[in-house]
């Protein structure tokens, strides 16, 4: 008789809930074989994460930015300089350049794939506002709204706080460029703007500008380093004649020209490129509002950026970032775009009738993304009128001083200057356009 046991027989098939159908794959299985997906989901699914930098400080993390001579917690920026100064005892100190620290400035010929700094993150959709912090000296309860503020006071023992933790609601930035304009300086630059204005301005304009609406206010960019080629194609013309025909009033001039296929290749590398991380100074529909005023103030010298310290805000406002590194894609891609044509621009001068471009092809081969607040003094004013009206800003670069902006104007008096300098014909044509 013999003992050997029969096979154990097959397990029977789990249909209900808790079947092996629903258990996830283990970590480092995709649970999908990429082979059989379409070539584009395939090269999705296997792409590398985006590489991230922490440039969080964990000596802050608690709110409490401490002297380093006398342990105080009242900091707050030296007007002028990117120095920290303590309240107490007056020591100074500067805060660590941001690109140094983390060596932002280096290696742009080899940026492969993405690389985003931790405070560049995606945001989460509940990100909370509110931050609590429990005060060391005292132990009551501080809660901060990052939505208007970074900064906040301890009622009890006056300890001060910041939210330097990065938390994932666009509210913290990698990076941060001191003011060094000051208010008075930002005044007087409005002013001297709006006065060389005041013939055309609007009277309530005019009337309701003072000093107390000017505000220190901190906007969020996005700065991007980036490695890049670009392929463009079109039609190039060098004239060979030029002539004339009929008399009069019917004379016309015409020319003759050879008419080249014209094709570049460039490879080129951006530093420091800046881009609105904020959904609503990215909305460059002028006809609700005058945003793009703050393109017209760069540069700034973001190189002198310093790591996030919510001391630097201390009397600032601030906005947060509330678009991500997929939102601004495109939009990096029309810069690049266009330092691909200003690259070929000297190759094409012999085509002196121009070359029009019918074909570009762009390729991002590396970037690197860093959030940091921008300093920016303003002033804002609503206009009245259909359609919700129309918002002006004029602006001031935080670092260099330079101002632009717009203002609101009088249409008889624009229309009556016109007329003045110009024709007939072009004043109509003014008063057409000002009234659409």
């Amino acid at each position: 008789m013999s003992n050997a046991q029969s096979p154990p027989p097959p397990p029977s098939k789990f249909t209900g809930p808790g079947s092996p159908q629903e258990v996830p794959p283990a970590p480092g299985d995709l649970g999908v074989d990429p082979a059989a997906l379409p070539q584009p989901l395939r090269d999705e699914l296997l792409a590398p994460d985006p590489v991230a930098i922490d440039t969080s400080a964990s000596e802050l993390k608690d709110g409490l930015n401490h002297c380093p001579k006398c342990g105080a917690t009242d900091v707050r920026p030296k007007p002028g300089t990117d120095l920290l100064v303590c309240a107490f005892c007056r020591n100074e100190w500067h805060g660590e350049r941001v690109e140094e620290q983390f060596g932002f400035g280096q290696g742009l010929d080899q940026l492969e794939g993405t690389v985003v700094a931790s405070g560049a993150r995606d945001i989460e959709a509940d990100a909370a506002s509110l931050r609590s912090f429990k005060c060391t000296g005292c132990g009551a309860e501080v809660t901060v709204n990052t939505a208007n503020a970074m900064t906040a006071r301890c009622h009890w023992c006056r300890h001060v706080f910041g939210v330097n933790e990065q938390v994932p609601n666009g509210a913290v930035p990698d990076a941060v460029l001191p003011f060094h304009i000051k208010k008075d300086d930002a005044v007087a630059r409005i002013r001297q703007f709006v006065d060389k204005r005041k013939l055309l301005a609007l009277k309530e304009f005019k009337a309701q500008f003072t000093p107390e609406n000017v505000s220190a206010v901190y906007l969020p960019y996005m700065i991007v380093d980036g490695r890049a080629s670009a392929d463009v194609a079109g039609k190039g013309e060098i004239e060979t004649r030029r002539y004339t025909q009929g008399s009069g009033d019917k004379k016309k001039t015409y020319y003759d020209a050879d008419v080249y296929q014209v094709e570049r290749h460039v490879d080129f590398t951006v530093d420091d490129l800046p881009l609105e991380s904020s959904r609503e100074r990215g909305n460059l529909d002028a006809k609700a509002n005058t945003n793009n005023i703050i393109n017209t103030i760069l540069p700034f010298d973001t190189k002198n950026a310093v790591k996030w310290n919510a001391s630097y805000l201390a009397g600032c406002s601030s906005e947060k970032r509330d678009l991500d590194v997929e939102h601004l894609r495109p939009r990096l891609a029309d810069q690049l775009l266009s330092i691909a044509r200003a690259q070929v621009v000297e190759s094409v001068s012999r085509y002196d009738r121009g070359v029009r471009w019918e074909q570009e092809g762009l390729d991002v081969h590396g970037t690197r993304w860093v959030a940091m607040y921008l300093p920016v003094w303003l002033y804002s004013y609503h206009q009245p009128g259909k359609n919700g009206g129309l918002l002006h800003y004029i602006a001031v670069n935080g670092r260099t001083g330079e101002t632009m902006g717009s203002i609101p104007v009088q249409q008889w008096k624009l229309l009556l200057v016109a007329l003045t300098v110009g024709t007939f014909l072009e004043g109509i044509a003014i008063w057409i356009l000002a009234s659409q």
